[in-house]
């Protein structure tokens, strides 16, 4: 029975028949639903079936792996979780590399160990170990930690050069070693984090946690490009993982030798003013991105893959897609000029009269930071209309080595 808006759920009719009236009524229901429930069994072939196929999903979410060692370090190829986080450590005064190789060895070991859903050696929670859910660590280099094992750095392993539209805060800059953990379950993440964490604090200390989120696994189809907090389908242009065109702009092809099967990483923390945002209209929020809101697709196309046309002018002459706009800025002439991104969202707790403290922790892979990821900034800097409600508070550049064979270890190429 439907009770009163905003009531107990007991109607007037109930009060009127009085409790064993109530009580006849229960029973009928009761029988109802057993007949509804046999109904169902005979149309569905079990009162389950509906439930088991949640468990079943469930259970495929919760029991996904993905390899640890290979020739690549996992979580980049790797289609995004829906939980990231990024932590940077600084490594204490007297690590040298002989201590970089115990740290490497430990956390490698601790790695491999949590990513297939078995806990380290010592674990005291290993039941938080039990649900992978397609977690990966992936480590990253700072030039400091290079410095340490005595080796030769990349040229572009440095801060990027100082960009007019930076509002850089030391607290989201650099650091010496990065770890960077993806899971489709928050709590493997925090406990995967709190496992390295334990194995690093001899030889470092942290500088600071980013925590990022998408849609939740199995929230929408497999492969659909993720939105931003600005409802934008972010990574539409994306080199597609497995192809030559990818292996050619996110794999080092070693310089130094070391790095070979490795790539760089950008990780860049862009504040967005959501509160300003609300205050442009759907066409100005289009023409500021280039792509229609709803499907991605450049407003000279139909659907989100559709080549943008940016010669075609509008009835008054103008290009239909403006050249302020984020798609024109970003798009280069130089078939090099491209990175890989996975972009995570990020919402803290607003202070003040603000609605939200949010934006995007924007990760950016490619086998030359100074070659492809500069230029495309450089260009966004220049005119991107977007910027007027995004800014970069925070920018580190990491080297990711190879991966590691079963008995190796991250950065055994290194040190």
């Amino acid at each position: 029975m439907t009770g009163e808006p905003g009531g107990s759920g007991f109607s007037r009719r109930h009060l009127l028949f009085g409790g064993a009236a109530a009580a006849g009524a229960g029973a009928a229901a009761a029988l109802g639903a057993s007949a509804a429930i046999r109904a169902g069994d005979e149309a569905a072939g079990t009162p389950d079936a509906a439930v088991g196929a949640a468990v079943a999903t469930a259970n495929a979410v919760g029991e996904a792996i993905v390899p640890f060692h290979g020739v690549h370090q996992a979580g980049i190829e790797t289609p995004p979780q829906a939980h990231a986080l990024f932590i940077a450590l600084d490594l204490l005064p007297e690590v040298d590399a002989d201590a970089l190789r115990r740290m490497l060895r430990v956390l490698s070991d601790d790695a491999a160990r949590v990513t297939q859903g078995r806990a380290p050696l010592a674990d005291t929670e290993p039941e938080l170990a039990e649900v992978p859910a397609r977690l990966t660590v992936t480590f990253g280099f700072g030039p400091g930690l290079v410095a340490r094992a005595r080796s030769e750095a990349p040229a572009w392993l440095r801060p990027l050069p100082p960009f007019g539209i930076d509002r850089l805060e030391p607290r989201w800059n650099d650091g010496d070693l990065l770890l960077q953990l993806g899971s489709d379950d928050a709590i493997t993440v925090s406990h995967a984090a709190r496992m390295l964490l334990k194995d690093a604090r001899s030889f470092a200390t942290v500088r600071w946690s980013q925590r990022g989120f998408r849609r939740a696994a199995g929230a929408e189809p497999e492969g659909r490009t993720m939105r931003n907090l600005f409802g934008q389908l972010d990574g539409t242009v994306n080199p597609k993982p497995g192809t030559t065109e990818f292996d050619e702009l996110v794999w080092s092809a070693g310089q130094p030798e070391w790095m070979a099967g490795g790539t760089s990483m950008v990780l860049r923390r862009i504040a967005m003013d959501l509160d300003g945002w609300d205050r442009v209209d759907r066409p100005g929020r289009e023409a500021s991105v280039g792509r229609r809101l709803a499907s991605g697709a450049p407003l000279t196309g139909e659907s989100e893959h559709d080549e943008p046309d940016f010669a075609a002018l509008g009835p008054v002459g103008f290009p239909v897609i403006p050249d302020f706009s984020h798609l024109r800025r970003s798009r280069s002439e130089e078939p090099g000029e491209r990175i890989y991104r996975r972009g995570y969202n990020y919402d803290e707790a607003p202070a003040g009269a603000s609605v939200s403290d949010a934006g995007l922790l924007f990760a950016s892979y490619q086998a030359d930071v100074d070659r492809q990821f500069v230029p495309i900034q450089r260009r966004l800097e220049e005119l991107d209309l977007l910027n007027e409600w995004t800014t970069p508070i925070g920018s580190a550049v990491f080297a990711i080595p190879p991966g590691c064979a079963e008995g190796g270890y991250i950065g055994d190429t290194l040190v």
